[in-house]
């Protein structure tokens, strides 16, 4: 895996994951036929096995969304000029994009750590949150010590598998359509 493919995990749609729990409302429907006046439906019947989202995990999941796209559009930059043989950071354009690689990375790991300590969040999501923000400092630091791209790329695997790992949790918690 390379260090670009960090970038793959963070480019699911994570509206499509979240949008639709958020939107979920019990909506007055007008029946054309029915001359008494509009007909309110019931809310869905939720059957044993079915996961109805927490507060706390919906804005949990949406919040490490923010953080891991923050991460992945930023480092994405440096993946791309570090790309083959190009790992000579005294290039203006390796050192630039390091610079902002690791500050996307250091801001998006205190939110996806700040995410992880929401109040009624469920274990499952919190703990592969606090592996992902673990991660993504791991890898700001080898970035900031200039290490090589066998290096990077490991950790950055890392990364995709805790996004993963967050992902599954996030929809297991009701946070999907």
């Amino acid at each position: 895996m390379t260090a670009r493919q960090i970038v793959g995990i963070a480019a699911i749609s994570w509206t499509t994951i979240f949008g639709s729990a958020l939107a979920i409302t019990p909506a007055a429907l007008a029946d054309p036929t029915n001359a008494e006046g509009p007909e309110v439906q019931s809310p869905p019947v939720v059957t044993e096995g079915d996961a109805i989202a927490s507060d706390a995990a919906v804005t949990a999941c949406g919040q490490f969304a923010n953080a891991m796209n923050l991460a992945a559009a930023n480092y994405s930059d440096f993946a791309d000029v570090t790309a083959g043989d190009r790992w000579n950071y005294s290039d203006p354009e390796v050192a630039s994009a390091n610079v902002t690689g690791r500050t996307a990375l250091r801001q998006a790991a205190a939110a996806a750590a700040e995410a992880s300590r929401r109040p009624g969040l469920q274990v499952e999501i919190a703990n592969p949150m606090r592996l992902w923000s673990l991660h993504a400092t791991k890898l700001m630091v080898i970035m900031g010590l200039r290490g090589t791209n066998t290096m990077t790329d490991g950790t950055a695997t890392q990364l995709n598998d805790d996004a993963n790992a967050v992902q599954i949790a996030c929809a297991a918690a009701g946070t999907h359509a």
